[in-house]
């Protein structure tokens, strides 16, 4: 029975981890994804660093949906006057899973 526990808990940890993504996983959903001809993680290329997005979205409860929405849908004057055109190419998962783990850079 004991190894039953154990083996469930592993089951658990893992799964449960597999939506969050780590550096690598993020920078290969943003080559796969083509975000990474506009944005890095440190420093503004075209649009914003990552690292700024997740700043100015800190304590923002909404900021994974407004900011998913975004990257759907495309926009403009949030960064000034570059245009941010719809990404048709990402799938909803990699949108939220990139989304968040964007938000997790905080300074």
């Amino acid at each position: 029975m004991k190894r039953h526990w154990i083996l469930l808990a592993a089951g658990l940890s893992i799964a449960g981890s597999a939506h969050a993504l780590d550096n690598a996983g993020a920078q290969a959903l943003m080559k796969k994804d083509g975000c990474d001809s506009c944005h890095e993680i440190d420093k503004k290329l075209i649009g914003p660093a990552f690292r700024d997005v997740a700043a100015k979205y800190k304590g923002d409860k909404d900021a994974s949906i407004k900011l998913q929405n975004k990257v759907k849908k495309g926009g403009t004057h949030v960064w000034g006057d570059i245009v941010m055109p719809p990404n048709i190419l990402a799938s909803d998962a990699d949108i939220k899973a990139l989304v968040d783990w964007i938000l997790t850079l905080q300074k």
